[in-house]
């Protein structure tokens, strides 16, 4: 007979203040791992919903005298001055895309039938944590805390990055507004972001960019379609166009990056009985790190179409949606991988070492590109498989955040 443990207190409210995170060091450091990524995991922090688990990451933070704390709304910042030559930056969101009937988190005992068989294929025996954040990226999450906790005399000096509002708009991002107010807390010769990489090397990432194409028609009744003009059946030729897309692989610094342009949304129609005289197909382009963000938009609507965040919509003036409306909704640049820095370089050969990972192309966006940005060379770097990301089956083997952190403690103390 197998066992499930659940976490949470039954009919507590989720986003209730959670009680104070402790590590405890005086027993393994495995022990001390699988304790606070139950402590993390058993807060509710779907994006908009991060301040409780904030308030008490920047409290278990301010506990540890070796760390200098910062906060700027939900972002929490904890550096040492070490006075080391070079400094190195752990960055992890703490915000969840939304639950899938995945919370309370649990940690699954082997033969539970709720742990994939490819987790317990890869892990026969282990406990595995499920529940919503176990892989993006609360274990990842645990293990930065572990280090921030008992890493007092690294070979760089250190900087811990834990902000909100990574799974929404831009324009939300809590380290994008700590880049834009504070950029001096960020600032360092290195970065690590926790993204979910089974503790693999992924590097730089594609852009994103979301627009809607829009048409635009005459309503009119429906019995009388012949007095008015249907925008929805002028999106047919935005759908074609998409369907002839053909999708590259392109290669950056030995890495390939396969890029991706898709209809996510459609939206058209005021009734049953009107011909509808507007309609909207929101697309997703994500783009290798050999463009810019303004060379990617010249692929999709021209080099000048004037089409930008919050000025409405503009006529696409070349590119693929030529000739159609656009207004733009998101966007975040590239980041090219950098994988010839000489920290990259030995970083990467401690991980060939450990896991026998080669380097990889980050196919989705994350926030390395902000640091490259400010000028930091920056890689994923995290516990747990990117393919269970956001999946309502989210899970993680336990010695996963054992593999991450023995990994990063012997690459900043200098021991591996």
């Amino acid at each position: 007979m197998t066992t499930t443990t659940t976490m949470a207190a039954a009919g507590a409210d989720p986003r209730s203040a959670i009680a104070p995170i402790t590590c405890d060091t005086t027993g393994t450091r495995e022990k001390a791992l699988a304790s606070l990524l139950e402590q993390i995991m058993d807060s509710y922090s779907v994006s908009d919903d991060e301040k409780p688990l904030a308030d008490a990451v920047e409290a278990f933070l301010r506990s540890k005298p070796h760390l200098t704390v910062h906060r700027h709304g939900d972002t929490v910042v904890a550096s040492t001055s070490l006075g080391r030559p070079r400094r190195v930056v752990l960055a992890g969101h703490l915000d969840t895309v939304p639950v899938i009937d995945n919370f309370p988190p649990r940690w699954l005992v082997p033969g539970d039938p709720l742990i994939r068989e490819d987790v317990a294929a890869a892990h026969p025996g282990e406990r595995v944590m499920w529940g919503r954040g176990a892989t993006d990226m609360k274990a990842s999450d645990a293990v930065f805390l572990y280090l921030a906790a008992t890493l007092v005399d690294p070979q760089y000096d250190l900087t811990y990055v834990f902000y909100d509002h990574e799974e929404v708009a831009a324009e939300k991002n809590g380290l994008r507004k700590v880049a834009e107010a504070h950029p001096d807390w960020l600032a360092g010769d290195f970065a690590i972001i926790g993204e979910p990489t089974d503790c693999g090397i992924e590097g730089g990432c594609n852009g994103t960019m979301r627009f809607d194409v829009v048409t635009h028609g005459v309503a009119a009744h429906s019995a009388r379609a012949w007095m008015g003009e249907n925008a929805i059946h002028k999106a047919a030729d935005v759908l074609n166009r998409l369907n002839s897309y053909e999708p590259r692989t392109i290669t950056v610094d030995g890495l390939d990056y396969r890029e991706g342009l898709n209809a996510t949304l459609i939206s058209g129609g005021k009734g049953t009985n009107v011909i509808p005289d507007e309609c909207r197909v929101h697309v997703n382009y994500r783009f290798a790190p050999d463009k810019t963000l303004p060379q990617a938009k010249a692929l999709m609507m021209g080099a000048d179409a004037g089409a930008e965040l919050g000025n409405g919509e503009h006529v696409a003036t070349g590119g693929v949606f030529e000739g159609f409306g656009i207004e733009m909704k998101d966007e975040s640049p590239s980041a090219r991988p950098g994988m010839d820095a000489p920290m990259v370089v030995s970083l990467a050969k401690l991980v060939r070492e450990r896991t026998g990972r080669e380097p990889l192309a980050k196919l989705g966006w994350t926030d390395v590109a902000r640091f490259s940005l400010l000028g930091v060379p920056a890689v994923n770097l995290g516990a747990g498989s990117p393919l269970l990301a956001h999946k309502h089956d989210e899970q993680i083997a336990e010695s996963e955040l054992a593999t991450m952190a023995g990994i990063l403690e012997d690459w900043l103390t200098g021991r591996a």
